[in-house]
């Protein structure tokens, strides 16, 4: 399997990637310029940090946006246009916002959010009926990579300093987890595990911040089953699209690269795609409950 280039993008921090089964459209953002594509093409701008976004089946799209305050919200907006509405807020300390995120096989929100030095684990993960927010767990740096195992029983989870994934079972029905256990452990040399997806056999697919790759995993031995090279340093996330669902969508970013860096890999921060032999999860949409 080969990454090829769709898009020379050039994003900072291009992340948040998912695919409208609908209207055949790869949604994704760039967290730092605060701007969300469908594929090329730049369809909002907007004057704070989208941590992530989700499909809703009305044609908007629920957005998790920071302000560098302590308040961080769920927004829905209407594309094509400036209407925004808040749906609920969350109070953090003022050195975190909203990261990676996505719908459950239930329509929930379910975000992060990180201590935006990255040091420190002052941030959680939330999940959000459209109702009421919940408060998951905390303790979290960088909250980033989250899916479900196709019968929807286990969640799967990254805070990407730790090197793991974590597995929790996952009640569909309440939305509560438990049983919290490590399935995969990331070695040093292939980089920081980052945004993360499945496939319909089960197996996880990792893009490896600092590691120009994204991996084929085994969650349930912990075995590394592929490694796809991609001509950008600072893979992202990665989420399966096309008619047949089998074509992995991948980001990347130029955040923090050196010169030496971009010079090597020019393509960083830009959107790139592999043709694989296996069907992805769908991206589920935001159902209010």
């Amino acid at each position: 399997m080969e990454a090829q280039l769709l898009f020379d993008a050039k994003a900072t921090l291009g992340e948040g990637p998912v695919w409208d089964a609908k209207s055949q459209t790869l949604y994704w953002i760039d967290i730092l310029e605060k701007r969300i594509y469908a594929g090329e093409k730049v369809i909002a701008q907007l004057d704070k940090f989208i941590g992530c976004l989700s499909l809703r089946p009305n044609g908007t799209l629920l957005t998790a946006l920071s302000g560098g305050d302590e308040l961080s919200s769920f927004v829905d907006l209407r594309v094509g246009s400036s209407q925004q509405s808040v749906l609920a807020t969350v109070s953090e300390s003022a050195n975190t916002r909203f990261n990676d995120g996505k719908c459950d096989p239930a329509g929930r929100f379910i975000v992060g959010s990180m201590d935006i030095n990255e040091k420190d684990p002052i941030g959680s993960v939330y999940s959000f009926n459209g109702k009421q927010v919940t408060k998951l767990f905390g303790g979290v740096t960088i909250s980033n990579g989250l899916t479900w195992s196709p019968d929807r029983k286990t969640f799967y989870y990254i805070d990407t300093p730790t090197r793991k994934v974590q597995a929790f079972d996952y009640d569909l029905t309440t939305g509560q987890i438990a049983n919290p256990r490590v399935a995969i452990r990331i070695a040093d040399t292939l980089g920081w595990p980052d945004g993360m997806t499945s496939d319909a056999d089960g197996n996880l697919w990792i893009a490896l911040w600092g590691g120009a790759q994204v991996t084929k995993w085994n969650p349930n031995t912990g075995q590394l089953l592929e490694q796809i090279p991609v001509p950008a340093l600072q893979t992202s996330s990665c989420i399966f699209g096309g008619k047949d669902m089998n074509e992995l969508y991948v980001t990347s970013a130029r955040k923090g690269m050196s010169q030496a860096d971009l010079q090597k890999y020019p393509l960083s921060g830009g959107l790139f795609k592999v043709e694989t032999k296996v069907t992805g999860m769908p991206t589920f949409e935001f159902i209010p409950r």
